[in-house]
């Protein structure tokens, strides 16, 4: 079993060359105008040619219109799209013709029902990432640092991504418990809202990849 990384709001060229010296996969480039780890298309283009050819980069929409995802597709040209709002699966099938790029989409969870309906999009979006539902009235649909029951995964349609409240101290059960192929990180890295710090970001990986080691001594 592998697991991959990915650490989501980078912001910085540390940070970024933090991700790829520790051996992360992806890094999540957020274009949400209420989040903290917002950046604008200069900065994120600047960030993704200096990841270009080193790690992935996703970049992160919240129910973005057209007219964003190809200023996004343009300028920064990210490996693959993450969409983080309300989009149904004729919306993700949609952007994924228009842009060509693969997408994971976002499931909030709750409940169990919650990671019954995300079969919708099963065979439609490229990968499903199940975090955490936020609290009515939160500003931000992910990246609040709250998990969630990861017992509730057992029937998910596998391959799936984990978020929602990891960390370095987490992360290894949380791989163990739910067989995540990609765990994704945020507020679990950072020192304040946005603000990521590089030993936690070494420390959550060398974790994530433990947890395989031990399955692999184990099996």
């Amino acid at each position: 079993m592998t697991v991959k990384v990915k650490i989501c709001g980078v912001r910085t060229p540390a940070i970024l060359d933090a991700a790829v010296s520790a051996g992360a996969d992806y890094v999540g480039l957020v274009f949400f105008a209420k989040s903290p780890r917002h950046l604008s298309l200069e900065e994120a283009s600047r960030l993704a040619d200096l990841a270009r050819g080193r790690i992935g980069t996703v970049a992160v929409l919240v129910d973005p219109d057209d007219a964003l995802i190809d200023a996004v597709a343009k300028t920064v040209r990210p490996d693959i799209l993450q969409l983080h709002g309300t989009e149904t699966p004729a919306r993700i099938a949609a952007i994924k013709a228009h842009t060509g790029l693969p997408v994971i989409k976002a499931v909030p969870v709750a409940e169990a029902q919650d990671v019954t309906a995300a079969s919708a999009y099963a065979g439609i979006a490229d990968e499903i990432l199940f975090d955490a539902k936020a609290s009515p009235g939160a500003v931000l649909p992910g990246g609040n640092g709250v998990p969630f029951d990861w017992g509730m995964l057992a029937k998910a349609p596998s391959p799936f991504a984990l978020s929602g409240g990891l960390d370095a101290g987490n992360v290894t059960e949380a791989v163990r418990v739910t067989g995540a192929a990609l765990v994704d990180v945020s507020s679990g890295v950072e020192t304040a809202p946005g603000v990521k710090d590089e030993k936690l970001v070494r420390e959550f990986i060398q974790a994530a990849r433990s947890a395989v080691q031990q399955q692999a001594r184990a099996s």
